[in-house]
């Protein structure tokens, strides 16, 4: 059963890796199938078997996260823009509290992605490329650089013009 076990358990992290919009809910699908559901496999789960899981539904939510502060998503049908990026750090950052998981350097990573993309954003507008994608206000984004503990003075000169006017917000 130990080969076995491994496989089952590799499968179900490859599963939550690649999950919908939720890991969380995927998460505790996994958890349900692997030691509860009469069809599953009845496991008792180690602690670095439910890390495991665990990790892998963390790595799912960072690139949620991540994904709407991808310059090259932005014309794709997932993108969501800077509004739906803080939303899902919310759900990450609560699901993190609820676990017990260290989500390590990855706010670090978050500020760096957002400031390269307000960057290529203020670029790309500035040459006429594009209209801004950015869907929040000055204010919703000063809230998140709050959350994130980032010096607005780390973002671009001008960011501030690809913001919506909080009437349109």
């Amino acid at each position: 059963m130990s080969g076995e076990r491994s496989q089952i358990i590799e499968d179900e992290i490859f599963i939550l890796r690649d999950s919908g919009e939720i890991p969380e809910i995927a998460l505790h699908a996994t958890l349900h199938y692997l030691t509860e559901d009469p069809d599953g496999p009845g496991l008792s789960l180690h602690p670095e078997e439910y890390h495991a899981l665990l990790d892998a539904a963390a790595a799912r939510f960072r690139d949620i996260v991540l994904r709407d502060l991808e310059p090259s998503n932005r014309d794709l049908s997932i993108y969501r823009g800077i509004a739906r990026t803080i939303i899902n750090f919310h759900r990450f950052k609560s699901f993190c509290q609820r676990t017990g998981h260290d989500w390590g350097s990855f706010p670090d990573l978050l500020r760096d992605r957002l400031v390269h993309f307000l960057e290529n954003e203020l670029e790309e507008v500035g040459r006429g490329e594009r209209a801004s994608s950015v869907n929040c206000t000055v204010e919703t984004l000063e809230g998140f650089l709050v959350e994130l503990e980032m010096d607005p003075a780390l973002l671009p000169e001008g960011w501030e013009q690809l913001c919506l006017s909080p009437e349109h917000e």
